[in-house]
C-alpha cells in the first residue's frame, strides 16, 4: 500500500486516484496524517450483481403510452403570460 495521501490533494487528484483504484490500486486518505478512509477497487457482492442499477436499465421506447397526457398547446405562451414578458398589462 501506498504512503497516506491528504484530503486535499486526494480532492484535487481524485479522477487520477480512481484510474489507479480501477487497475487494482489501494490508497489510504489522511486527516493531518491521521488516516481516515480507505480508497479500494469497488467489488459488488453477489445480490448487487444479480439486480442492475437505474442506470443499467434499457430505456423501452412507448413504455408510457396512454399514462400520460401532454397538451397539444403546451409550448404555447397566452396573452396574459406575453404581456408580463414585455412589461405590458
Amino acid at each position: 500500500m501506498n504512503e497516506p495521501i491528504n484530503i486535499h490533494e486526494a480532492k484535487t487528484q481524485l479522477s487520477k486516484l480512481l484510474s489507479r483504484v480501477a487497475l487494482g490500486e489501494e490508497f489510504t486518505i489522511a486527516n493531518r496524517g491521521v488516516p481516515v478512509a480507505k480508497l479500494v477497487p469497488y467489488h459488488p457482492s453477489k445480490d448487487e450483481s444479480e439486480k442492475p442499477t437505474a442506470w443499467l436499465t434499457l430505456r423501452v421506447p412507448g413504455r408510457l403510452t396512454n399514462q400520460i397526457y401532454i397538451s397539444d398547446d403546451f409550448n404555447e405562451l397566452d396573452k396574459e403570460m406575453m404581456g408580463l414578458f414585455y412589461g405590458e398589462e
